[in-house]
């Protein structure tokens, strides 16, 4: 029991180590993913961190799986490296009890993993969706940020304000071009007004009245362009479509997913059990491609390690599509993956397995 206390804190203290990185990586990635949408007026920048908070679920499945997987190999590496593997075994411990205390930490990432999978994760993206589409009915003086140009419609409208107060109602120094049509027939208008005031009106449109400005309007490129001075000038700003739907098979839950027969909602479950059993298989066939001579260092087998974990993700992947694309059936699903690669581990881990078996088997005999 000291041994496998031993073993399992090493291994997820390695796990922590190296999950920490990768999320930290993957997180950072989609960080400046959104942090760019916010900075084009898209997302409003106090949501950023809660929608990274629900996508942070999502992220743990993918990257759990891989932590341990690479945790094992350079946590039990470096036990070889420093031949504490080597006083293990003198003392008695066998390369198959060796692979079944790997299972222990292994399980538990598993049912961590199944967790994450099955509730937490669908119940994050169907979060991240619902506020996505209460930021896609914010109008553009919601997400305007003062003294920043901010482009619309495929920079189809581009909105500037010099000054905003807190309540966004009043801006000052405005400053609003909008392009119309394409080459040679395209209207260019402009908008220019020392203050502007948002007014809500009870059938629920808003206008945005400008006070003392100009409008141009005319042709890029032609000096016919028809000047208008104003005093109060009111714009109808587009009432926004608030989208209350969720249709991402993601966000649904497990639940629901059991009772639909589509293709795409049968595959996504298919996904949710696949990355769970995953687990195991992987902790499996990596107690082999850890080992290594102590001459030879502890990162010689990582790279082909990292190629079969790869391989066998990708696999998953791939054969997700065809069941979407029809070219799998659902009841196959994405088993025969498992097998495949439990049938590698399976080979890796011969000896270790029928080894010792064989061995009893030749002292028999010689009996």
């Amino acid at each position: 029991m000291i041994v496998f206390r031993y073993l399992s804190r090493e291994v997820l203290w390695t796990l922590a180590a190296v999950s920490g990185v990768l999320l930290l990586i993957i997180m950072s990635g989609r960080f400046i993913k959104y942090l760019a949408q916010a900075a084009a007026g898209q997302l409003d920048a106090s949501v950023l961190f809660i929608i990274m908070a629900y996508r942070l679920p999502g992220f743990m499945v993918l990257i759990l799986p891989l932590g341990l997987f690479l945790g094992i190999l350079l946590a039990y590496g470096r036990l070889y490296l420093d031949s504490e593997m080597t006083v293990l075994s003198a003392t008695g411990m066998s390369d198959r009890r060796l692979i079944a205390y790997t299972q222990g930490p292994a399980l538990l990432i598993a049912l961590l993993v199944a967790l994450l999978s099955f509730w937490v994760a669908p119940g994050g993206v169907l979060k991240t969706q619902q506020l996505l589409n209460q930021q896609d009915a914010l109008t553009e003086f919601d997400t305007l940020a003062a003294g920043r140009f901010q482009a619309l419609g495929s920079g189809q409208r581009v909105t500037y304000a010099g000054g905003l107060s807190e309540d966004r109602t009043e801006l000052q120094d405005v400053f609003i071009t909008e392009r119309r049509g394409d080459g040679e027939d395209a209207v260019l208008g402009v908008l220019v007004a020392e203050s502007g005031t948002q007014e809500m009106n009870p059938d629920g449109s808003r206008y945005l009245v400008l006070n003392q400005g100009f409008r141009y309007e005319g042709q890029p490129g032609s000096a016919d362009f028809r000047t208008i001075s104003y005093d109060t000038y009111g714009v109808l700003l587009p009432k926004p479509e608030v989208q209350t739907e969720v249709s991402d098979r993601e966000a649904m839950p497990t639940l629901q997913l059991l009772r639909e027969q589509g293709l795409d909602e049968r595959a996504e479950l298919q996904w949710r059990i696949a990355i769970p059993l995953l687990v195991p298989i992987v902790a499996f066939f990596a107690v082999p491609l850890a080992r290594v001579n102590p001459r030879q260092g502890r990162f010689l087998k990582l790279l082909p390690a990292i190629l079969l974990y790869m391989a066998y993700l990708a696999l998953l992947i791939s054969a997700r599509g065809w069941i979407e694309s029809g070219k799998l059936p659902p009841a196959l699903g994405l088993w025969w993956v498992h097998g495949l690669f439990l049938l590698i581990g399976v080979v890796l881990n011969r000896d270790a397995l029928f080894g010792a078996r064989q061995a009893q088997g030749g002292q028999h005999a010689a009996a």
